[in-house]
């Protein structure tokens, strides 16, 4: 499956898993290690240890060849389906956090794109931002020349902010929510919670279109494998209401 590759494989076997243009390969005989690549050229592989998966390694490889069923590992599949899924929740909350409640959070920041020289740069990036108060954040420029930016980039935003720019640093104040304002947040965090469960169905998607490309695989082994994807898929939507369901109470909480 791997040519030239600088990997030491000699006392494993390697299946193989496909993945849109990534391939990910199992040491299936021991059901431990892992190395991905992108399919028909040069990469890096990363191996991983299900039993301790902050184990990680990389080496470079060469080229993977054609995939045949008896390179198959549905366990694999379904692992690889699953940290991709785990990774769109991480997106989620991190999307939610930038959504504000009544008390300051420099996180609300975080989706603030700023003009910087020409090009949209996060605020995160060029400035730091502070909480010396529950109802103030400070923002403070590396680059003051770049600080009326940052204020149109908030007054433009959906955070609903008037910023004070006193030439050194901007403040804002995080008054108390207006229940209208705790609609419009409510209507946001739904919508953001709705493009969590789109990505999480395009993962499941992309897994059981790639099972189309394994050359042999019986119909009941791609079954199989769908139902699986299809609870994960399940369970993960039901992650994204309890994220949602979570962050609306602490939107009405006054």
């Amino acid at each position: 499956v791997l040519e030239q590759t600088t990997c030491t494989t000699s006392s494993f076997v390697l299946t193989h898993l496909g993945f849109s243009n990534m391939s990910t390969l199992c040491f299936s005989q021991i059901g431990v290690h892992s190395v991905t690549a992108r399919a028909g050229r040069t990469g890096i592989v990363s191996a991983y240890d299900r039993t301790t998966p902050s184990r990680n390694t990389s080496k470079r490889c060469s080229t993977i060849t054609r995939v045949t069923a008896d390179d198959f590992d549905p366990a694999q599949v379904e692992f690889d389906v699953f940290e991709r899924m785990e990774k769109t929740i991480d997106a989620v909350r991190e999307k939610f956090n930038t959504v504000r409640t009544g008390r300051a959070s420099p996180k609300i920041l975080d989706r603030i794109n700023v003009e910087y020289y020409g090009t949209l740069t996060p605020l995160n990036t060029i400035a730091n931002a502070s909480t010396p108060d529950s109802q103030t954040i400070v923002i403070q420029p590396f680059d003051k020349t770049c600080i009326n930016d940052i204020e149109r980039a908030i007054m433009l935003s959906d955070l609903g902010l008037n910023p004070s720019n006193d030439g050194t640093c901007i403040r804002l104040s995080i008054p108390p929510l207006t229940a209208e304002r705790r609609k419009e947040l409510a209507k946001l965090v739904s919508k953001l919670g709705e493009d969590g469960k789109v990505a999480l169905r395009n993962v499941r998607r992309d897994a059981i279109k790639s099972m189309g490309k394994i050359e042999g695989v019986s119909q009941d082994n791609v079954k199989s494998i769908e139902v699986a994807i299809d609870a994960l898929t399940s369970d993960f939507v039901k992650k994204v209401d309890e994220l949602v369901r979570q962050k609306e109470v602490d939107i009405s909480k006054v």
